[in-house]
């Protein structure tokens, strides 16, 4: 019997998921739920919530295991709700000794006193045609609206051999793709061995692993890239040519009082060198609407960001309050207004994917096909096949024969 497990938030944890689930197998707890928190927005703890009082209702004879960023940050309001036999905090979830005391109860670890990353080596993401790879964990920033580096920590990174490792590994098993994941991977390096950067890791990744047929980075700060990244988006072919960006914002008002490192010119000048470098390349980006204090005109400068930086796919947050941040004591704007905002914003991404997805037809397309009929491109634009079906893992060139407000459509080239 395999654990079941039920993931909310980031791409870190559903790396972090999967070597749980591995650990949990290997140590007899085949029979756990275990529940992978996020603490990002008030949604994500209140689906989390919801499925915990689901799993206790319809599982009553099993163990669930509450893990992840939420459970870190309040452990005990975690442990009071229905059919919680553990939680387990960020420092030992991915520890195997964790996993084989489930029994034995324990306090959660204080993870702003963490040193290291604990990396587990994972071969198998069940599902998924695309690995993930950590990199890097906990975050040194205090952004006035987030509670992660709470729940994470300080920023550790993971060596480059364990890195090579893991890869190799995941290519051995058939994984065309991998993807560098943490909290901040743009800050990884100065902690280990002649503080390598993030650019200067992928490079010598791919150097070590030639087979590697498709690299892809998680979100990224502005001001945090160094020279030797700059160099692989202009020069090497197996880098996607898709950049997510930690932007938040696009009025300096508003990014001052989030206390972010960058301005919007920052973010400006960041989309035009890469596009000089590499002029196929497009940019997801991470924006907040309805933060306090924000005006019509702050929230027009962020649409208008999307426009001037040709941000072509949005992860939108409507602003959510969280406890003991100095947002939260911010004067705050009426919840109405905030998704409001976030519908507006939405519906701007949905425009510009759009005319992405458009400028696509004709054009052949490397597809990573993750089901039989669909897949993702090399700018992880959603590519749906128009007839024949492939395998899982494939990599397929596909024509683009039409577009829609959900992607493309292709067809073998």
């Amino acid at each position: 019997m395999q654990p079941e497990i039920l993931t909310f938030g980031c791409r870190l944890n559903a790396y972090e998921s999967e070597a749980m689930r591995d650990l949990a197998a290997k140590a007899g707890q085949g029979d756990a739920i275990i529940v992978n928190t996020c603490a990002v927005t008030a949604e994500a703890e209140r689906q989390a919530r919801q499925a915990i009082r689901k799993a206790a209702r319809e599982n009553p004879g099993r163990r669930i295991v509450v893990t992840g960023c939420a459970a870190q940050i309040a452990p005990d309001d975690w442990a009071a709700l229905p059919g919680v036999a553990r939680v387990l905090g960020n420092a030992d979830k991915l520890k195997a000794e964790s996993w084989a005391a489930l029994d034995t109860p324990a306090p959660v670890t204080d993870i702003m006193a963490a040193t290291e990353t604990a990396a587990h080596l994972v071969t198998d993401f069940a599902g998924r045609a695309r690995a993930f790879v950590q990199v890097q964990q906990g975050c040194d920033h205090r952004c006035t609206f987030c509670v992660i580096p709470y729940g994470r920590g300080p920023s550790r990174s993971v060596p480059i051999g364990a890195i090579v490792d893991q890869v190799r590994a995941l290519v051995a098993r058939g994984y065309a793709e991998a993807v560098l994941t943490g909290v901040d991977i743009t800050s990884y390096g100065p902690d280990l061995p002649g503080a390598p950067t993030l650019g200067q890791m992928a490079r010598r990744l791919l150097a070590l692993v030639p087979e590697l047929k498709r690299l892809r980075l998680s979100s990224l700060d502005p001001v945090e890239m160094d020279e030797d990244l700059w160099r692989l988006i202009a020069e090497e072919e197996r880098l996607m040519p898709h950049l997510h960006l930690s932007l938040q914002h696009g009025d300096d008002l508003i990014l001052k009082r989030m206390k972010r490192r960058h301005l919007r010119a920052d973010a400006e000048a960041l989309c035009d060198r890469a596009r000089r470098l590499r002029p196929d390349i497009v940019f997801g980006a991470d924006l907040i609407a309805g933060f306090p204090t924000e005006t019509e005109d702050h929230f027009a400068a962020m649409l208008d960001m999307v426009e001037r930086c040709g941000l072509t796919f949005l992860h939108v947050f409507p602003y959510s309050e969280r406890p003991g941040t100095p947002a939260a004591r911010m004067p705050q704007l009426p919840k109405l207004l905030r998704r409001e905002r976030a519908a507006r914003l939405r519906e701007a991404g949905r425009r510009a994917a759009r005319r992405f997805y458009d400028s696509r037809i004709g054009m052949t397309e490397q597809v990573l096909l993750e089901r039989a009929d669909r897949g993702h491109s090399a700018h992880f634009a959603p590519v749906r096949l128009a007839a024949e079906a492939g395998n899982p893992g494939e990599l397929r060139a596909l024509r683009i024969v039409a577009a829609g407000d959900d992607g493309l459509i292709g067809e073998a080239a």
